[in-house]
């Protein structure tokens, strides 16, 4: 399974398998250590149709590099900043 990740606001991403949205990921709690990382599908599937590693539809880690390592280390890029719409010059 190829994922990666697309940054949308600090602390937020969007999950993408092999480039289609399949969840996301998001830090809750300060930033301190209450802080919790989730990585959630978007629909809840059977457990048979779960993409791996997911045995559940949310998963939680104590960091975002655990996260990445239980999801095989996926390319992380960023949107923040970026626009839709074209900006003229």
């Amino acid at each position: 399974m190829i994922y990666s990740l697309v940054q949308l606001a600090p602390g937020a991403y969007d999950l993408l398998l092999e480039d289609e949205i399949v969840g996301s990921v998001v830090r809750s709690g300060s930033r301190g250590s209450d802080t919790v990382w989730t990585a959630e599908l978007m629909d809840d599937r059977s457990a048979g149709k779960r993409p791996a590693p997911f045995t559940g539809t949310e998963h939680s880690f104590p960091t975002l590099q655990e996260l990445c390592a239980w999801l095989g280390d996926p390319e992380v890029r960023s949107n923040i900043g970026r626009s839709a719409t074209p900006r003229s010059s």
